[in-house]
C-alpha cells in the first residue's frame, strides 16, 4: 500500500532530511516550506498523511489542521513541535491529529510513527473494499439478492457483538472464505489480524507446524524457532477452511486450543496462551464423517456454535445477474476494456447453467470472457464452449437425475472434453481437483 505524504516545514534543512528519509521508505512526498503553500497543496490534490510543523508563516500547523480534516476527514496528520509546546501538540491530538513528533527528533522515530498510520489505514482500506464488495453499504447486500443469501448476512449481523466460533459449510467454491471475511470484519475484532489457512494442502507434519509454529530443533529442517498462525493471530481471528482434512491428533490439539486457550509449539515445553476467534469451513458431512470416525464429536461441537450453510448458486439464481455485473465491472478494469454489460443471449446462457464450480466458476468465466470479447457487450462466443455441453434434457417423471449426478455427468464430459486432463479439468469447473474427485467418486 503506496501512501502519498506532504510535509509543510519551515526548516529547510529539516524539511529535506524528512522528505528524503521517507523516500527511501517508498512514500510519495511533497514538501512545501510554509503553511499556505501546503493548504494550496491540499486544496489541489488528495493526501494520505500531512506532516506539518506547528509553527509556521502564512498558516500555522493547527489552522491546517483543521483543514485537513474539514476537506478530508480520512487523512491523517501528524504535528511536529518544539519541546515547550508540547501542550499545544496534545491540543491537537484531541482536534484529530493522529500523532506528534517533538524537536529536535529522531528520524527513525517519525517512520515509525508513520508506518503505525500506515497499517491503521490498510485495515479501514481492507474494511472499506469488502464493505463495498459485498454492499453492506447498501440497504441489501448486492451479492445477495437471493433470500437464501440475505438471510446469511442477518445471521452475520446477529452476531456482530459475539466471538463465538463459527461453522460455514457448503459446496466448494460458493464463497465461504469471503462470508469469512465478512464475519470477522463485521465483528469487535475487525481491527486485529485475519489469517487464513486451507487444511487440505498440507501434510500432517507441515499443517502442525503452520498452526502451532516449532522450535529450532522440532524436525529437520526446523533450523530456526517459527511462530505459528494460532499464535500470530492472537487477538484476531483464524479461519481454517477444508476443516475435515485435519487429522484427529491435530484436531485434539486445536481442541485444547478452543477450551483451554492455550497451545504448546512442536518440539516445544512451554504453554503460550492465546486469544483468538476460530471460524472454520468444510464442503463435507460432518455428521457422517463423526460416524465414521473421522472427526471428533467433541471438537465438532466446540466449533459448531453457530452454524452458517451456504447454499450452492444453483439454488440461488438470483445471484447470477449481480454476481455477473460484480465479476464485469472488476474485470473491466483489471484488463482495461470498456464493456458495458452482457447480451440476453449470454446472460440466458448464464442463467440456465448448473455451475458445479459455484461462484468461483462465474467469476472465471467473467474474466474469460472480458479478456475475449472485442466489443461493449459480452456475447455468446465469449462464453466457454464448455457450457453448451450442460444439457439437463427435457424432464421424464420417471427418471428425474439428481443434482449430485448432473454434476458428475457434466464433470466427466469436461473431462472428456480437456482429454481426461483432470488438473485442466478442475481449473474450467473452478474447483479443487480433491473436489473433483469427489464428484467423480458419487454413484448413481
Amino acid at each position: 500500500m503506496s501512501l502519498k505524504i506532504l510535509v509543510a516545514e519551515d526548516e529547510a534543512i529539516t524539511l529535506k532530511h524528512i522528505v528524503y528519509t521517507l523516500e527511501k521508505e517508498g512514500y510519495a512526498v511533497t514538501g512545501v516550506s510554509n503553511g499556505t503553500d501546503a493548504a494550496s497543496r491540499i486544496a489541489a490534490e488528495d493526501f494520505d498523511i500531512v506532516i506539518t510543523d506547528i509553527k509556521m508563516p502564512g498558516m500555522d500547523g493547527l489552522s491546517l489542521l483543521a483543514m485537513v480534516k474539514e476537506k478530508s476527514p480520512d487523512t491523517e496528520v501528524v504535528i511536529i513541535t518544539g519541546f515547550g509546546s508540547i501542550e499545544s501538540a496534545v491540543g491537537a491530538m484531541k482536534k484529530g491529529a493522529a500523532e506528534y513528533v517533538t524537536k529536535p527528533f529522531n528520524l527513525d522515530e517519525l517512520i515509525v510513527k508513520i508506518t503505525k498510520i500506515k497499517g491503521k489505514k490498510r485495515i479501514e482500506h481492507e474494511n472499506r473494499a469488502l464493505k463495498v464488495t459485498l454492499g453492506l453499504d447498501r440497504q441489501y447486500p448486492f451479492v445477495a439478492k437471493s433470500r437464501m443469501m440475505k438471510r446469511v448476512v442477518e445471521v452475520i449481523g446477529s452476531i456482530t457483538n459475539s466471538d463465538c466460533n463459527v461453522l460455514l459449510t457448503g459446496e466448494s467454491g460458493v464463497g465461504k472464505g469471503l462470508v469469512a471475511k465478512l464475519i470477522h470484519h463485521s465483528s469487535n475484532r475487525k481491527n486485529r489480524s485475519f489469517l487464513g489457512l486451507n487444511c487440505a494442502i498440507f501434510s500432517e507434519e507441515l499443517l502442525a507446524s503452520e498452526l502451532f509454529g516449532h522450535e529450532k530443533g522440532a524436525f529437520t529442517g526446523a533450523v530456526t524457532s517459527k511462530k505459528g498462525l494460532i499464535e500470530v493471530a492472537d487477538t484476531g481471528t483464524l479461519f481454517l477452511d477444508e476443516i475435515a482434512e485435519m487429522s484427529p491428533s491435530l484436531q485434539a490439539k486445536l481442541l485444547k486450543v478452543i477450551e483451554d486457550h492455550e497451545f504448546i509449539r512442536v518440539g516445544g515445553t512451554r504453554p503460550i496462551r492465546v486469544d483468538i476467534r476460530l471460524i472454520a469451513a468444510t464442503n463435507q458431512n460432518l455428521s457422517n464423517l463423526i460416524r465414521e470416525g473421522k472427526f471428533r464429536e467433541d471438537l465438532f461441537y466446540r466449533l459448531n456454535v453457530m452454524d452458517i450453510y451456504i447454499h450452492p448458486l444453483r439454488e440461488r439464481k438470483g445471484d447470477i445477474v449481480p454476481l455477473c455485473e460484480h465479476f464485469l465491472a472488476k474485470y473491466e478494469k483489471k484488463e482495461h476494456k470498456q464493456i458495458s454489460g452482457i447480451s440476453k443471449e449470454a446472460m440466458d446462457i448464464l442463467q440456465s447453467y448448473g455451475f458445479p464450480g459455484n461462484v468461483r466458476e462465474l467469476e472465471n468465466i467473467i474474466e474469460r470472457a472480458v479478456i475475449l470479447e472485442k466489443t461493449p457487450t459480452i456475447h455468446p462466443e465469449s462464453l466457454p464452449q464448455s457450457l453448451k455441453l450442460f444439457d439437463v434434457g427435457t424432464i421424464d417423471p420417471n427418471r428425474v437425475r439428481t443434482i449430485d449426478e448432473l454434476n458428475r455427468e457434466y464433470a466427466e464430459k469436461i473431462l472428456d472434453f480437456v482429454d481426461h486432463n483432470r488438473s485442466k479439468a478442475a481449473e474450467l469447473l473452478g474447483i479443487s481437483r480433491t473436489s473433483l474427485w469427489r464428484i467423480l467418486k458419487r454413484q448413481d
